[in-house]
């Protein structure tokens, strides 16, 4: 739509190209240029209408291609015979058509230029309800985190308190284990001396037991089972040998006890 703001070099007026111009371009009678891709797809049929005004371009000349590096022998014999008067008039169309399109392009500009600041302020609105919602949600996060300090140290306190209290009971737990244990010993030993002295009554002799028998030796028996190779005689009763009898006049008889 105009020039470059860093070159002069033109730029295509065809909508969402703005491609700067080289080699060949269309120009028209209302003041617009086009590249050759879209002028050559624009204005090859008829009746040809400007894709940047939409003005009808009937006229032989509305239309023209040009070069824009035109060679040294060209720019030598284009204006050559022509009065001094039609060459500055040409020259003054030329200019007029330069300084349309830098006035195109700085109007163009100053759109672009007022979109974005619309589009700038509408960010920063944006911006600044997020930041409010973001600083709402950021305080209401702190008095939380406050609010879960205050219970957590409340947590703390409590849990100090208990654990006080568990150490305070496990050493009265300790204590009363050991009071259980010495008076379980101490009933123990008490049962104990009481059982023996129920055994053993004081002033009673008891004697002690009798050791336990040998085992019998095996014989050797006229069967070979070894019942008689080792046996004792018989052993003699004593009623056998002495046998004498108390008369009854004994037995009757009452003895003095010393005591």
């Amino acid at each position: 739509m105009a020039t470059s703001l860093c070159d002069d070099t033109l730029l295509c007026n065809f909508p969402k190209c703005r491609t700067k111009l080289r080699g060949f371009a269309w120009v028209t009678a209302c003041s617009h240029a086009f590249c050759d891709q879209h002028g050559s797809c624009e204005f090859s049929h008829s009746p040809a209408v400007c894709p940047a005004c939409s003005s009808t371009l009937s006229g032989k000349l509305d239309i023209v291609r040009t070069e824009l590096s035109p060679s040294e022998e060209y720019k030598a014999m284009v204006l050559a015979g022509l009065r001094p008067d039609v060459v500055l008039d040409i020259g003054t169309r030329a200019l007029a058509f330069w300084t349309y399109q830098i006035h195109q392009e700085r109007l163009y500009q100053e759109y672009s230029l007022s979109r974005s600041e619309v589009q700038v302020k509408q960010l920063e609105k944006m911006l600044n309800q997020q930041n409010q919602t973001r600083e709402l949600d950021l305080g209401a996060m702190r008095g939380e985190i406050s609010s879960l300090k205050k219970v957590m140290e409340e947590y703390k306190r409590k849990y100090s308190e208990v654990a006080e209290r568990l150490m305070e009971r496990n050493r009265q737990y300790q204590k009363l284990q050991g009071l259980y244990d010495s008076l379980r010993l101490r009933n123990m030993a008490v049962a104990e001396t009481r059982h023996a002295h129920h055994q053993h009554p004081a002033g009673v002799f008891r004697p002690p037991p009798s050791p336990r028998a040998s085992p019998p030796f095996l014989a050797a028996g006229p069967e070979g089972d070894g019942s008689s190779l080792f046996t004792c005689p018989e052993p003699v009763r004593p009623h056998a040998l002495y046998n004498i009898r108390t008369p009854l006049r004994d037995r009757s008889r009452v003895f003095p006890q010393n005591y």
